[in-house]
């Protein structure tokens, strides 16, 4: 017997009946010989941490683009906190921690530069728009490993597409939106306990906002700190889920309801302050040109693969995967006068 099977018999001996076992896996689009020592979802959770559009997480805008300080986050702050989150709650009602953490980890792999903003400019230029969750789960299936995508597992692909909400219901969505398994639902709301939460704090860091203009009776619900904010809501997470019988994961209305106001007052306040709408058409203008620019000289910027997607597919595809940085110092060599020698 090898050591991942010896897992997997770990796995059905421990884990709940609700659980997403690796041994019941629906497979991957192009079968793979099973590892000696570890379960398919941990392999799952190890290529997306080795992967490119991982790494690159590190310098893609959060909330603040391009902030002065070393404690604002960041892409990938924001997907370990995430994880972090998600395996609290799948631990505590006994699910698949790995398939969990495969899922966080992968989820915002598709995000563009510049955050919102980045979203919202591709959303106008590419023919059939832009989304975020969309393009993740293009990138493990298509970009990644030169064209080859990372071959993930079915449940994992599943919740990196389903594990976005933007303003609509967290939890209480049309089902055909909502991962096909428990795992995939914690990390749906595991995502918008960690953004609401630490937008908050970066937002008050940033003096965007002060704690005292969250509303009161948000205040009185969850607490005024940062740790007990987020406590409340994985707590409810757990024993609501639990009293319905892990039939899906779920919050009381009282928490939900809170956690959308929460939510909602960022919005307002955070997201598309007047100040951050000032940038918003700055770096709407910089992606414009750009994807203007490399329309007119694609051979030397995108890759030749998908081969049936159009060059404009592709290079939304350049340009999602751009770090803050990199569109910023390709702009500016396009785009600024340089010296000449003399």
């Amino acid at each position: 017997m090898t050591i991942r099977e010896k897992l997997e018999e770990i796995e059905q001996a421990t884990l709940s009946e609700k659980a997403c076992l690796s041994a019941h896996s629906k497979g991957r689009a192009r079968k793979e010989k099973p590892h000696p020592l570890r379960t398919d979802f941990q392999r799952d959770r190890d290529r997306i941490i080795h992967s490119k559009s991982f790494r690159r997480l590190k310098h893609k805008t959060q909330v603040f683009l391009s902030p002065f300080g070393d404690h604002y986050r960041t892409r990938l702050t924001h997907t370990l906190e995430v994880s972090q989150i998600a395996r609290t709650i799948a631990k505590a009602l006994r699910l698949n921690e790995d398939l969990t953490e495969a899922i966080a980890l992968g989820h915002d792999l598709g995000h563009t530069p510049f955050g919102h903003s980045g979203e919202q400019t591709l959303a106008k230029l590419l023919p059939g728009g832009f989304h975020h969750a969309q393009q993740s789960l293009r990138v493990v299936e298509k970009l990644e490993y030169e064209g080859k995508g990372l071959n993930l597992t079915f449940e994992v692909r599943d919740g990196i597409f389903k594990h976005s909400k933007g303003r609509g219901e967290i939890l209480k969505a049309d089902e055909k939106d909502m991962p096909l398994t428990l795992e995939g639902q914690i990390v749906r709301v595991s995502d918008v306990i960690a953004y609401v939460n630490h937008d908050i704090d970066d937002a008050v860091r940033a003096g965007v906002i002060k704690d005292t203009d969250i509303p009161a009776p948000l205040v009185k619900l969850f607490g005024k700190w940062h740790s007990t904010r987020i406590d409340r809501m994985v707590e409810d997470v757990i024993f609501s889920s639990l009293d319905e019988g892990l039939k899906w994961i779920v919050m009381s209305d009282e928490i939900s309801d809170g956690l959308i106001a929460l939510r909602d007052f960022l919005y307002d306040r955070v997201y598309f302050n007047p100040h951050a709408k000032g940038e918003f058409e700055k770096t709407e203008k910089i992606i414009t040109d750009l994807f203007e620019y490399i329309l007119k000289d694609p051979e030397s910027y995108i890759k030749p693969y998908p081969e049936e997607d159009s060059i404009e597919k592709r290079a939304g595809d350049f340009i999602a995967g751009m770090t803050d940085q990199y569109a910023l110092g390709l702009y500016e060599k396009l785009f600024f006068p340089r010296s000449w020698p003399v």
